[in-house]
């Protein structure tokens, strides 16, 4: 068979991105093909978050979120100074409001300096008010390191990389599916095929349903979550300096309603955490009948619903009404009134969920040769993309020829 390309990876989000320019880095002359759906890089989730650069507080020891994390947050300041890419070291408070919360804390604090999160210290109310005035509690966690980002702009340096380089990045080309064929592999798109030594899916919400089609096991199936938030009025902003975020329930991979400042000057409430019926939800009510039947056709969804449907009506109830959103926030800020917000953007969160119902809560890579699937990788994927990157291609440089 003869070989248009050396690698093809399918996903022009910052993760496929960056597994791109890593491999190419690294073996100069390489064929590759970066394929991405949409008509522009990063535009689902890498350009629908709230721009926090994570510094991997909250991840297990041990497991690749937080190894990659504290790693890829080093790696990624460091592109930003190398490519003038503007970027905020604003800090980070993680606030306990109530004695009750203590224990979390302390859990957290154990799990940050266990995972190497930089500058990671226990400071009291007095101090907390220091750092953020308007906020308040009786103990809080400080992340100094933790900063905010546009990583769109992250995306677009690392296409024009690609670029310089020699790789074609090709946007408004949806892949349809992956196979296998005579030691390599045939890529079908809308504009036709693509034939390999080797394929890498990075695509996000969709990658599931690709590496299923290839052959891959169905477990775990991606289910979309609709993440929206309020801003904060201009005149209000004053009330946050950096980033302050409540003590979160460990049974779930979301870290809680929370105050954002974004690198534009905005600052962000929330986000809600909705199951919605499509993989691009940006407005709440989209469906996509494909989407819904494969959420509502997998068990883990009900298995999930069930043991989650508190959680589901407080999302609900934080979903219809600002004031409640608000008055979430101002827990830790007291100042903080309905009157303040105004509407704000959203994202979907491409969320694994196993067929027992457990919400995946780890970055997951299938290898399927010669594919490889990122099957799981939200938040803090953008932050860990480049470390992700580099174990990708430890992982298959050898397998280039």
């Amino acid at each position: 068979m003869a070989l248009d390309k050396d690698l093809v990876v399918v996903g022009g989000g910052i993760l496929g991105l960056a597994v791109a320019s890593e491999l190419m880095s690294r073996r100069p002359g390489l064929r590759v093909a970066v394929v991405e759906r949409e008509n522009e890089v990063g535009r689902h989730q890498t350009g629908s978050n709230s721009g926090v650069i994570h510094a991997g507080i909250y991840y297990k020891p041990g497991s690749l979120k937080a190894r990659l994390c504290v790693e890829g947050m080093r790696r990624l300041y460091a592109f930003c100074d190398e490519h003038g890419i503007r970027y905020e070291r604003c800090g980070k408070l993680i606030v306990a409001t109530e004695e009750s919360e203590l224990p979390r804390l302390d859990d957290l604090e154990a799990r940050g300096r266990a995972n190497g999160v930089p500058g990671l210290r226990r400071i009291g109310a007095e101090e907390l008010r220091e750092i953020e005035p308007h906020a308040r509690g009786v103990a809080a966690l400080h992340s100094p390191s933790t900063g905010i980002i546009d990583f769109s702009d992250v995306a677009r340096a690392l296409a024009d990389r690609l670029g310089e380089a020699g790789a074609q990045v090709t946007t408004g080309c949806e892949v349809h599916g992956l196979a296998r064929e005579n030691g390599g592999v045939r890529i079908e798109h809308a504009r036709g095929q693509i034939r390999a030594s080797r394929a890498i899916v990075c695509a996000g919400a969709w990658t599931d349903r690709l590496a299923v089609d290839a052959g891959a096991p169905a477990d775990p199936r991606i289910v979309p979550f609709r993440g929206a938030y309020l801003r904060l009025r201009p005149e209000r902003r004053a009330l946050v300096r950096g980033l302050i975020y409540p003590v979160p329930d460990p049974a779930l991979p979301f870290l809680g309603v929370h105050l954002t400042k974004r690198i534009d000057g905005e600052v962000l409430l929330g986000p809600t955490a909705l199951l919605v019926g499509a993989r691009d939800a940006y407005r709440p009510w989209r469906v996509r009948a494909a989407d819904l039947r494969d959420t509502l056709t997998w068990p883990g969804t009900w298995r999930m619903v069930a043991k989650f449907h508190r959680t589901a009506l407080q999302e609900l109830h934080f979903a219809a009404s600002r004031k409640a959103l608000a008055a979430a926030c101002a827990r830790y800020v007291p100042e903080l009134q309905a009157g303040d917000v105004i509407g704000g953007p959203a994202g979907v969160r491409a969320q694994a969920l196993g067929r027992d119902g457990a919400l995946v809560d780890d970055f997951v890579i299938n290898d399927l040769e010669p594919m490889t699937f990122v099957r799981n990788a939200p938040s803090p994927a953008a932050t860990s993309s480049l470390a992700i990157a580099s174990e990708l291609a430890d992982r298959l440089e050898p397998a280039l020829v």
